[in-house]
């Protein structure tokens, strides 16, 4: 689901009053360019690790917003989408106020750090592969002369060098490009450079003055008569309202007045610190003697399993399984509430210590997804009783994570076939179309799962639109390429309401570390046919490989039972990777849906407390021309888990997926349940780095 520039800017918003702690030295600021800076110019700081700043800012034609996240301590990306007046975007004079959207990527390292000597360093790049329109490069000098004053140094090009440059290095082309998209790495650092610089001194601990001298002469602003640009010098005034918002406003070029508001979130800092959710029961301590008794086993008691059921259920778990000996249990279980699988882990173990005879010494918990067994952790019940009022490190070191494959299945009796449905809103939106870039639709999804044994579903759900406008996008299918996306508004209009799928999947573990799923049907709302996925991931390991393989053919229009002439085999061979720190990476080459072969790749970085930052792009062998603008398919996504907002244990989530409405080229099909998102929690890498939260 895509989610519109307004929400990105307007969420963070929501979050600021539960913010508690400071998530930004006060001497920072963000410029108008929404990444840390003076006011148009940049500095070589960088924001706290992690942090997440959402600026709006302006002035007379000019519009800007944008998403920076700090990658790490020394990188930093950003997001921009700008409104300028349209004889600013074409540098041409005239009377016209409509608004021209220009989206733009920014990069930026720091590659010194700051001594008593020396002042920190930094290169960027700013819209390194849109229109140009923004295009700059720069190397920055930022030293802390007083506790609260810095300055700031630095040489530009692109627009950074177009005023009063001092020397050149070589040709830089000055025209913008209509399609955008591709970086255009033959134009760094090229052209006129030109000295920029600025100083700022924080007046109190929540007012900060700033003055800079600007290298950006505004050409096309200037040539198109919508600005007066009297002095290179701007002047501004940062006032913070709290640790997590930023109010300015800004002196500029002689002649105009603008403003910024800015929303800071990180999510290393909870909202709500040590969480709402209920304190976990206490364990029972066992009678010494009542350790060796193993009478049960010949005779058994009447309702243990039902004990347990009710214990995990208390905390939101679901018993699917449980087989006992003397001294040996195994717990099958699904956690539909906890973000951090180790305070599942912590909570069953919990519930069995508490309700299984006494001599039962190891317990073995195998989390299922699906009815599939994605791994097994094995914890000693006297452990358990020693360690409880421990650090969780000290647990850490007590518990084993294995593969599943080969353990039992015990099934709950009469748990299958069940049926399960729900009736939810949805929301989806469309964003970046020169015409109206925010289009919205708000309906009803009623969805239906049976599960015949443990490990098959029959899944649906069907959609009504109850009011938007997303139906109206304008369908573009200029190029090569079949349209294999951009007819999608038709499915909006001609199937409301319409069945979004309607398909089997069975899922499996042929061995140890490999995991199979199988679906067939009506796999999303643009096609129907088989899909079938391998996954080889072993359990202590952070590398991931899978290959899958589908033939589907395109629905009719209505999204009921018909289906149209185009039918297409698409794949891809994947490999996942799970980094320090959280960092993980994924590559996906294949063949796409309008037969296009290339490979899509994607980083994330996520926390312990289910955050998740991440960004991706295809390139394929589509031209940019087939492809159309945009030039290739890329994306940023942001996923906030309720959990963290609330401070209450529950697995849902916000998506902020800013995705340009996706074209043809590097198309590829909606496959519910692929496996690795399932499994990733659930394997060691993960439980390791949450593993804090085990006692929680």
């Amino acid at each position: 689901m895509t989610i519109s520039i307004v929400r990105t800017a307007i969420f963070p918003c929501l979050l600021v009053a539960q913010q508690v702690s400071a998530q930004t030295d006060p001497q920072l600021s963000y410029s108008m360019y929404g990444t840390i800076g003076l006011i148009d110019m940049p500095t070589a700081q960088s924001a706290p690790d992690a942090e997440l700043a959402t600026t709006l800012s302006g002035y007379k034609g000019d519009f800007r917003t944008a998403l920076t996240f700090q990658i790490s301590d020394r990188f930093f990306g950003t997001f921009r989408y700008a409104g300028f007046d349209e004889n600013v975007y074409t540098a041409t004079p005239g009377d016209s106020s409509k608004l021209i959207f220009d989206r733009s990527f920014d990069i930026g390292f720091r590659f010194l750090d700051e001594t008593s000597v020396r002042p920190a360093m930094s290169i960027g790049l700013r819209d390194l592969a849109g229109t140009g329109l923004l295009s700059s490069e720069y190397i920055v000098a930022t030293k802390q002369l007083t506790r609260n004053m810095d300055v700031t140094a630095g040489i530009g090009w692109g627009r950074l060098g177009s005023y009063n440059s001092i020397g050149s290095t070589g040709t830089r082309t000055n025209e913008t490009v209509d399609e955008g998209g591709v970086p255009s790495v033959d134009q760094w650092f090229r052209g006129d450079y030109a000295f920029f610089g600025g100083f700022g001194v924080n007046l109190s601990p929540n007012l900060r003055f700033e003055a800079e001298y600007s290298s950006d002469n505004y050409s096309d602003a200037q040539s198109a008569g919508e600005l007066d640009r009297k002095t290179p010098w701007n002047f501004g005034l940062d006032y913070r309202l709290g640790p997590s918002t930023q109010m300015s406003l800004y002196a500029l070029h002689g002649s105009e007045v603008g403003a910024q508001l800015t929303f800071l979130i990180n999510p290393k800092v909870a909202t709500v610190t040590g969480g709402r959710e209920e304190a976990p029961i206490p364990i029972f301590g066992r009678a010494p003697e009542a350790v060796t008794n193993t009478d049960w086993a010949i005779y058994p008691q009447p309702g243990v399993e039902t004990a347990l059921s009710q214990a995990l259920a208390r905390d939101g778990l679901t018993l699917r399984g449980l087989e006992l000996s003397a001294q040996r249990a195994t717990l099958r279980f699904s956690n539909p509430r906890f973000n951090a699988s180790p305070q599942a882990f912590g909570r069953a173990a919990r519930s069995m210590a508490n309700t299984l005879p006494a001599s039962v010494e190891v317990f073995d918990l195998i989390p299922v997804q699906n009815g599939l067994a994605l791994s097994k952790i094995t914890v000693r019940r006297s452990d358990l009783e020693a360690f409880e009022f421990r650090e969780a490190e000290a647990m850490q070191k007590r518990v084993a994570v294995t593969d599943a494959a080969s353990a039992p299945r015990p099934i709950v009796d009469g748990a299958y076939p069940s049926f399960g449905w729900g009736i939810e809103p949805y929301v989806e939106t469309g964003f970046f179309d020169p015409d109206r870039p925010i289009r919205i639709d708000v309906g009803v999804r009623a969805r239906a799962i049976v599960r015949p044994t443990y490990n098959t579903k029959i899944s649906g759900a069907v959609v009504k639109r109850a009011f938007g406008n997303l139906a109206k996008t304008p369908i573009d299918n200029s190029g090569d390429l079949y349209p294999v996306r951009t007819n999608y508004p038709r499915y909006l209009t001609d199937g409301d309401p319409g069945m979004e799928n309607l398909y089997f999947a069975s899922f499996g573990r042929p061995t140890t570390n490999v995991f199979s799923r199988v679906s067939l049907g009506y796999l999303e709302s643009m096609y129907a046919g088989v899909s079938g996925e391998v996954l080889w991931k072993p359990v202590d390991s952070r590398l991931g490989l899978g290959v899958e393989l589908n033939y589907v053919q395109q629905r009719d229009f209505d999204r009921q039972f018909g289906l149209q002439d185009y039918d297409v085999a698409t794949g891809h061979v994947s490999a996942y990777y799970e980094f320090d720190n959280g960092y993980y990476g994924q590559i996906d080459a294949g063949r796409y849906l309008a037969g296009d072969v290339g490979a899509t790749f994607t980083v994330d970085r996520t926390f312990s407390n289910g955050w998740r930052v991440g960004a991706f792009a295809t390139f394929t062998d589509a031209s940019a021309e087939d492809f159309g603008e945009g030039s290739f398919d890329k994306g940023i996504r942001v996923v906030i888990p309720t959990s963290w907002i609330l401070g209450t244990a529950r697995q849902s989530e916000l998506t902020l997926d800013l995705q340009p409405i996706q074209r043809n080229g590097g198309a590829r099909l909606i496959v519910p349940d692929r496996l690795y998102p399932a499994l990733q929690s659930y394997h060691k890498a993960e439980i390791d780095r949450g593993f804090g939260r085990f006692w929680r």
